[in-house]
């Protein structure tokens, strides 16, 4: 059964007054970079910090009397859980909420904050399936309702209300919406608004590039499982599409953006730097699919509204955020440099091979294979991206053995 505008109109009349209808932000940094009119969803101001609560809502809201006697279940590291939790503190349904034991502590106590006496948190599990497999298992053997994060036409209902809201909130119709994609919820959604209220506004699939999972189910005509998946956007990272979400959007036919992880970290520091937005990286996802090199078929001026999904970001990864935005404008590499062991060969490198304004920000020796030489992994950061030529050149011709880890190699992997 597909979802209609008229699914998602009901909806929004359930989720009034109790999940917040967010603000519509024009972003004039994102206009001014693109040369598009820009606006940014604000569902980062959700009471959950996600747009989660009103799929999970609208789902649990609809169960029959017998259904609420016996509860919900879900399995979830992140937003979702907040969402349900958020849903059932609202009507007084009891949630058992299953989290892999890698869930870091502060959004167990949040998960727990919303959902206050109607929700048990279960924390076991050392990764996402196996809380998964606990989580059915539960509601097999005790009747609780499962509750998708993304494959049931009530939670794509609930996420499609984003979509109702903009075209509510814009003076002019939009002429394309930017969604971020993780197992499709909140796209299958909009598409289904859109197709019967404003099928002239463009849907922009913005996926992780590492996580593509709905156009790999677009192009191989159904849900497939990625071989590989790059968990960084952990909020969009699904290695699975879900069946009515892959129906929505074989329907629709949105523009598929495969998003590198690193112009995701790009952007995400600025919201934060110029903005003043704390974005998760799934909520930078849509926004920063606008700067792609990549031509996205719209004109100049056009107005775009990118949905910033959400802000659960934990500060600790503001680290590795910031490193991966380095690699991505071509402002931090790594070389394993084969040095003499002999004085004075660290010195040579310095004056000979780094340029004046380069700066060593790794050195660490490998192994020490013979008496002779021995390997270092250096990490180098450049203030401008011109300066990795001439740092090149240098290190060619110096009598130096050093080899570029490429960020494809698997000993990158150790210096992020």
């Amino acid at each position: 059964m597909s979802v209609t505008a008229q699914d998602v109109e009901a909806a929004a009349g359930r989720l009034e007054g109790v999940v917040g209808r967010t603000p519509l932000h024009r972003s004039p940094r994102l206009s001014a970079l693109t040369g598009l009119d820009v606006w940014l969803k604000r569902e980062d101001l959700q009471d959950v910090r996600s747009y989660k609560a009103r799929g999970a809502y609208n789902l649990v809201v609809q169960l029959s009397k017998a259904e609420r006697s016996a509860g919900v279940t879900c399995a979830s590291a992140g937003n979702h859980a907040q969402g349900v939790a958020f849903a059932c503190s609202r009507t007084g349904v009891r949630a058992r909420i299953h989290l892999p034991r890698t869930t870091p502590r502060q959004k167990r106590e949040r998960i727990a904050a919303l959902g206050g006496q109607f929700v048990d948190v279960v924390v076991d599990g050392d990764t996402y399936d196996d809380a998964a497999a606990l989580s059915h298992a539960y509601a097999l053997s005790s009747g609780a309702t499962p509750v998708p994060a993304f494959d049931d036409v009530r939670t794509i209902a609930g996420q499609g209300t984003v979509a109702a809201e903009v075209l509510d909130q814009l003076p002019a119709t939009p002429d394309a919406i930017v969604v971020p994609v993780g197992g499709g919820g909140l796209l299958a959604g909009v598409l289904a608004l859109l197709a019967e209220r404003s099928p002239g506004t463009r849907v922009l699939a913005a996926e992780p590039a590492g996580a593509a999972s709905m156009a790999a189910a677009l192009d191989a005509g159904g849900p497939v499982d990625l071989p590989d998946l790059d968990g960084f956007i952990d909020g969009a990272a699904v290695r699975r599409v879900g069946s009515e979400t892959y129906a929505a959007a074989d329907r629709g036919r949105p523009t598929m953006l495969a998003v590198p992880e690193g112009l995701v970290c790009v952007e995400m520091l600025d919201l934060y730097q110029s903005d003043g937005i704390i974005a998760e990286p799934a909520g930078a996802l849509a926004p920063a699919a606008l700067r792609l090199s990549a031509p996205l078929g719209l004109a100049p001026g056009s107005t775009v509204v990118c949905v910033l999904s959400g802000g659960n970001n934990d500060v600790s990864r503001y680290a590795e955020v910031v490193e991966r935005a380095l690699v991505h404008e071509g402002l931090k590499h790594y070389f394993l440099v084969d040095f003499p062991q002999e004085p004075g060969a660290l010195r040579r490198f310095l004056d000979e091979v780094l340029g004046p304004d380069d700066d060593i920000t790794l050195f660490e020796y490998v192994k020490r294979s013979n008496r002779e030489t021995g390997p270092a992994l250096v990490g180098v950061e450049l203030q401008r991206r011109e300066d990795y030529a001439p740092l090149m050149r240098r290190m060619a011709d110096s009598a130096l053995r050093v080899e570029l880890v490429e960020p494809t190699s698997p000993l990158f992997r150790f210096v992020q």
